[in-house]
């Protein structure tokens, strides 16, 4: 008996022993949580595009894939095809495959909100891309002054009409941020000249189709056409396509985003002028700032990125 009890007694000791060698210090963690945010290849970022149908944010995404192979980090990425609720639907996934950061470029700035806030709820910084959300809590926000742009657009348009003519103004979806904001910027500059009207003002979605379909009707119905203004490069070039078709010249046509299809046109002489938003570059500064957020390093509220008035 006393050999049995002798027997309990050391497994006891070496249980105990164990024990003690498998106990982490104080204040340490396993390996992944100490290794996260040193730029091992352990950063797991989401990135949500509104669109992959359009030139400027395939350069967007990447310009963030490339920072992210260079950081070692994984990117995820989900195309909401232009719709607020496709968006929502890919954020709640990626929320589940346990990504360090969010980074959202809106189909909708007030439709994304709901989104966001999922993501606060799931202690994830957010960071948004071009386009801005009007709520939930964001860490910081990568984009172009769109009202400088516009803002060039429409001293840019001025000059070439000696302040004098008609103007037609392609707007982009309803409710994104980009729209209101290079809207606001042109017609902080026109709407001051006597000289100048807007014979019309339609979306067209920031698509190239649409562009050309609403600038078709928009020819039909206006008596005389000296300039227009796109909110994005792909209706610029749909209206160029309309103009073109119905053979009216000498119309002035400025676009917005300087994708390549609308550089050519500029050099072409076929456009007039494009802004630069060198996307490329906003989706490196998403990256490099999603690794300070999750780094717990300190960000600017909005990371601006320069414009250039782009002709030939």
């Amino acid at each position: 008996m006393k050999k049995r009890f002798k027997m309990i007694g050391v497994v006891t000791v070496l249980l105990v022993v164990l024990a003690a060698c498998s106990t982490k210090d104080p204040g340490t963690g396993d390996s992944e949580d100490a290794e996260k945010g040193s730029g091992n290849g352990t950063i797991k970022i989401g990135l949500s595009i509104s669109t992959l149908n359009n030139p400027f944010f395939v350069t967007l995404r990447d310009g963030a894939e490339k920072a992210a192979n260079e950081k070692g980090f994984e990117l995820v990425t989900s195309d909401a095809q232009d719709d607020p609720s496709t968006q929502l639907s890919d954020i709640e996934d990626l929320l589940q495959q346990d990504i360090d950061a969010l980074l959202v470029n809106p189909v909708d700035s007030e439709a994304i909100v709901s989104a966001v806030e999922l993501a606060n709820n799931a202690d994830i910084p957010v960071i948004t891309v071009d386009r801005s959300s009007e709520g939930g809590e964001v860490a910081a926000h990568i984009a172009s002054d769109n009202v400088e742009g516009g803002e060039m657009v429409g001293e840019f348009i001025a000059e070439q009409l000696g302040e004098e003519g008609k103007v037609v103004e392609l707007e982009g979806i309803p409710g994104a941020s980009a729209t209101r904001e290079r809207g606001q910027g042109f017609h902080e500059i026109v709407d001051d000249m006597d000289g100048i009207e807007i014979v019309a003002n339609q979306t067209a979605n920031f698509d190239r189709t649409e562009g050309l379909s609403v600038m078709e009707n928009i020819i039909q119905s206006a008596d005389q056409i000296d300039a227009v203004f796109a909110h994005n490069d792909e209706m610029a070039l749909g209206a160029l396509e309309a103009l073109e078709a119905k053979g009216v010249s000498d119309v002035i046509v400025v676009g917005f985003d300087a994708t390549d299809d609308a550089v050519e046109a500029v050099e072409g002489g076929r456009m007039d002028a494009t802004i630069a938003q060198k996307p490329e570059l906003i989706g490196e500064s998403a990256i490099e700032t999603a690794e300070k957020v999750v780094k717990g390093e300190k960000v600017e509220e909005f990371i601006p990125v320069e414009l250039e008035l782009i002709t030939k």
